[in-house]
């Protein structure tokens, strides 16, 4: 029996010898590895942590003590270690395990995880939680791989600082957020701030001054004074957090002691672990950013499986031609130059780019800077990531109507990521910024005409959102606010973006059975008076809305909305739509299928709604 195969639970881990530990190490890279080559995944930040993972697991009891995982993405070897290692098979698969960390698939997962910064103020609020109930239990943050990057990592830093709540934040340094220390002195910190003495003595001192509020007052300053003359400056130290570290996140020994450590101190700790992103995978050791998130690949050369060209390749390509053109032009991207299609903007002008870390929110407020001094920002960001963006989209660029481009990516179902990523929210939340102009192209021709409708056309803010991957069976050419694309009169099927493939087919699929749905595609979701969707209801009496989003602030009720102002009847509607929008990981086509928005489910709704009276989903 390998050692993985004794492994399914928390505690299991805790039995093993230093040799089993080491081989379990190997055996969880090597399951990685395999498993993710055919399901796709996030494979180098998993690879960098399994030696921390293991020593977590030996110091704490993840079914009661909460480990708080940052950005989520970093959390399979966890999964692996606490139940699920034969369903990780099915990781981000239809019905299968989430990629992400989620609280209704296993109680060892403390909290969900898909967007970055935050494990630090949700690990603070456990700590608390505890102390006001009287429970027993430990809290850890794992933080890091970018994630501190983020704003929200640094105010829930400055707070855990000032409470003096027990907890441990475990820095995980794999030199995407920051720099390693040098130096002797930082040498002789770590030794001297690792061994069982110094922790002992500060504990000690603690207990006994703290009996006596002057005299610790007095010596605290003191030991602040003599600290920042001897010791070289340290951003976590000044926070006042007690630091420990750099420690070496590819040794279990030396993590399991540090993290035991910093549990015993009962105090606000942060353990720096310094560990390589892709270890033991030779091209993920070479290629981290290349191999952080994929899709299938060859395991044993790492040559991944060809891709078909996504709307996010055609912006980089679309954006690159129009710069060229408009020095006025400036690409920002958080963090997501490869994802969002712009690295080969970078390339080509690199005096014009600018990445900003994983910081959405200041990504769009520099943009409304950069717009008020005359230069004309395009921020490339995903729909879920720019959510974070809501109040600077309101603040900072819509009350001085500044123009700044927003290209919306991943806007609609994501598929296997799941919940935390679905772009289904941004319909809603960008038709509620004042003087938004929000676009949907269907194809790429569309993309590339409406980006330069967005660049030069518009005043004031501008969203062009479109989905992920590769544009469907709909080739045309739109930019107007309405079209029809399909006549008929026993219905009016409104659709956008690349619902328009799904909405075609099964108007293909109606007139089969002799009914006729006209298909009307809208480019311009807002401000739209939808006078041509009107005009289609006036003849058909019946609304079939279908859209990738949630119900809430979908075209569909803004349609009704206008056509009971506009005094037009209705006979029947339906809004078919994604409901709250909290959809899990699968395939898009599944999704789409679960969720009645392929062409078959669209087709079975329009029979349902020209054989009923009005009703409304």
């Amino acid at each position: 029996m390998s050692v993985i195969e004794k492994i399914n639970c928390s505690n299991d881990v805790k039995a093993l010898s230093r040799d089993e530990l080491k081989a379990l190490c190997e055996e969880l890279r090597k399951l990685e590895i395999e498993s993710i080559a055919k399901t796709g995944g996030h494979l180098a930040s998993n690879l960098g942590v399994v030696e921390l993972t293991v020593a977590l697991h030996r110091v704490y009891d993840s079914s009661v003590d909460r480990i708080v995982f940052d950005v989520g993405h970093q959390c399979y070897a966890h999964k692996i270690l606490t139940g699920r290692r034969e369903k990780f098979s099915t990781l981000r698969q239809h019905g299968g395990i989430s990629g992400f960390p989620k609280p209704n698939e296993a109680v060892d997962d403390a909290f969900i995880a898909g967007h970055a910064s935050n494990s630090v103020s949700v690990a603070l609020g456990m700590a608390r939680a505890r102390t006001l109930n009287g429970d027993d239990y430990s809290v850890v943050a794992i933080i890091g791989d970018g994630a501190l990057t983020g704003g929200l990592a640094y105010e829930g830093l400055s707070n855990a600082a000032a409470s003096g709540e027990p907890m441990v934040i475990i820095l995980n340094d794999n030199n995407m957020s920051i720099s390693k220390n040098v130096g002797g002195t930082s040498r002789l910190l770590q030794m001297m701030r690792i061994r069982p003495g110094y922790i002992n003595f500060k504990k000690w001192y603690r207990s006994v001054l703290k009996k006596t509020p002057k005299l610790y007052k007095v010596a605290h300053k003191l030991k602040e004074w003599l600290k920042s003359w001897m010791l070289p400056n340290n951003m976590f130290s000044e926070m006042g957090l007690d630091y420990l570290g750099p420690i070496d996140g590819h040794d279990l020994d030396a993590l399991e002691k540090a993290i035991r450590l910093a549990k015993d101190m009962q105090a606000p700790v942060l353990v720096h672990v310094i560990t390589c992103k892709g270890k033991g995978c030779d091209y993920a050791e070479a290629h981290p950013d290349k191999y952080h998130g994929v899709g299938c690949y060859d395991e044993k050369t790492g040559v991944l499986s060809p891709s078909e060209v996504s709307f996010s390749d055609k912006l980089g390509e679309y954006l690159c031609q129009y710069a060229e053109d408009d020095r006025r032009i400036v690409a920002i991207t958080a963090a997501m130059a490869g994802g969002t299609g712009i690295e080969c903007f970078a390339v080509k002008y690199p005096d014009r780019f600018f990445d900003t870390g994983i910081a959405e929110g200041h990504s769009t407020t520099m943009a409304a800077g950069m717009a008020k001094q005359g230069l004309i920002p395009v921020f490339a960001v995903y729909s879920t990531f720019l959510q974070r963006g809501y109040d600077m989209l309101i603040h900072d660029v819509a009350l001085l109507r500044l123009h700044v481009v927003f290209c919306v990516d991943r806007a609609g179902l994501v598929g296997s990521d799941g919940e935390t990523h679905q772009g289904v929210f941004d319909v809603n939340y960008l038709s509620t910024v004042p003087g938004m102009t929000v676009l949907a192209p269907s194809s790429f021709q569309e993309l590339h005409d409406m980006l330069g409708y967005a660049l030069h056309d518009i005043e004031g803010p501008v969203a062009v959102r479109y989905p992920r991957g590769g544009e469907g069976e709909y080739k045309g050419s739109l930019v107007e606010s309405e079209a029809v694309l399909r006549p008929g009169d026993d219905l009016t099927l409104v659709c956008y973006g690349t619902m328009v493939n799904e909405a075609l087919a099964a108007a293909g699929k109606l007139a089969e059975q002799g009914i006729h749905a006209e298909v009307l595609k809208l480019g311009m979701l807002c401000p739209n008076d939808f006078s041509l969707c009107l005009e289609s209801l006036r003849k058909t009496g019946r609304l079939l809305a279908v859209e990738e989003v949630c119900e809430a602030g979908c075209i569909g009720s803004r349609l009704l909305t206008a056509a009971a102002v506009k005094g037009v009847a209705i006979k029947g509607a339906r809004l078919l739509n994604l409901g709250e929008g909290i959809i899990c990981h699968g395939k898009v086509s599944e999704l789409l299928q679960d969720q009645g928005l392929d062409a078959e489910g669209i087709a079975n709704t329009a029979r349902e709604l020209l054989t009923s009276g009005v009703d409304e989903k």
